[in-house]
């Protein structure tokens, strides 16, 4: 059975579509950097920072991921443009009129939204998270200038299965943690428990150096148990210095698979930040997508020829589009509260709008 070939109508439409696409791109590359430039230009010469750090490892990483996030404005005012200047000059008309069904014309569009979301799936995935590495170091360095609090409450991991740290405080500037504690649990019930009045970072060994501790283990299910003392003690445990100053945005500057990575460690310690890591997973598959939900919603709404030109389809594509990306931010407020599970949350939107989408398409005209 032979491929079904683009004919020139698809090519037509193809070429159109993804050139105004990356048309648009372009033009909002520009106008991001002018807005940004203008903003942190004090910070920037304050800083002294050198150029090329600007262009290489802010704006490159900046720019791609500022791109993607909006990704789905561009496609829907792509195909709002697109095709109200083909339904304006009375083409669609033609095409419907020669014997061309509606279905058949989306076909093309349908192609160009699987190369769009192709190209923003790439970019999520293997491109984005290598530039904002540079670009959460640049911004940390010069634009936030500050690593972390100075201090952090009540932190409790689960470092391995079975082991649990406690540390009461953590002082980012002494790289200490005071009133630590690490329990060993072993069928439902402690067998060791370690305490410490600090225990100071060490990068001389990479552990922690524990300053008047005690250890009790306990035997015959806790009904004896023997106490050791100490002044020092040097300890190398799961946990180290990394994972207090662990920032809350980590998530976007990991690959897929340091993503996972990241998602069982933090789920295995129960460690709140989770939830950023999967929303940022399920983010990234879910945000591609929105290219076929909103290229039908596009075509649906300017293939009709309007009095007054294509302003209108304009606006409400805009009004639609920023409507899409606001739902995918709200969609995350639930997760932090527990009522939706950051998979079912993040694609709700695509599920609503693409239940709009096929309600506008059958009310296009055909």
């Amino acid at each position: 059975m032979k491929k079904p070939k683009l004919k020139i109508l698809d090519k037509y439409i193809i070429r159109k579509f993804i050139g105004t696409y990356f048309f648009i791109l372009m033009i909002a590359v520009l106008i991001i950097i002018v807005f940004d430039i203008s903003e942190k230009i004090d910070k920037f010469v304050d800083n002294k920072v050198p150029i090329g750090e600007i262009v290489f490892e802010y704006f490159g990483g900046f720019i791609p991921w500022m791109l993607n996030s909006f990704s789905p404005l561009f496609v829907f005012l792509s195909v709002i443009f697109f095709t109200s200047k083909l339904a304006q000059r009375s083409e669609i008309i033609a095409m419907l009129a020669g014997g061309i069904s509606f279905n058949r014309i989306m076909r093309p569009y349908m192609i160009s939204a699987a190369i769009i979301a192709l190209f923003s799936l790439i970019l999520g995935l293997f491109i984005i998270p290598t530039a904002n590495q540079h670009r959460l170091e640049f911004e940390n360095k010069y634009i936030k200038q500050q690593q972390t609090a100075s201090a952090t409450s009540k932190i409790h991991y689960q470092i391995a299965p079975g082991e649990f740290v406690f540390v009461e405080q953590f002082s980012s500037w002494a790289n200490t943690a005071y009133r630590f504690t690490l329990e060993t649990i072993e069928d439902n019930r402690v067998v060791s428990k370690l305490s410490a009045e600090s225990a100071a970072w060490d990068t001389t060994f990479n552990g922690w150096k524990l300053r008047n501790w005690y250890i009790r283990d306990f035997y015959n299910d806790g009904e004896s148990e023997i106490v050791r003392t100490g002044k020092e003690l040097d300890t190398v445990i799961d946990l180290t210095i990394d994972d207090f100053y662990r920032r809350r945005n980590i998530a976007e500057s990991l690959s897929h698979k340091e993503l996972n990575e990241l998602i069982d460690v933090q789920t295995m310690r129960g460690d709140a930040l989770v939830l950023n890591a999967l929303i940022e997973k399920n983010n990234r598959i879910a945000m591609p997508f929105s290219a076929f939900v909103l290229t039908i919603m596009g075509v649906s709404l300017s293939s009709r020829k309007r009095r007054g030109g294509i302003g209108l389809n304009i606006g409400i594509g805009i009004a639609l589009s920023f409507a899409y990306i606001l739902f995918m931010r709200f969609s995350e407020m639930p997760v932090h509260t527990g009522a939706l599970s950051p998979a079912f949350a993040l694609w709700l939107p695509n599920i609503i709008f693409s239940v709009v989408a096929i309600v506008l398409y059958k009310m296009a005209p055909k």
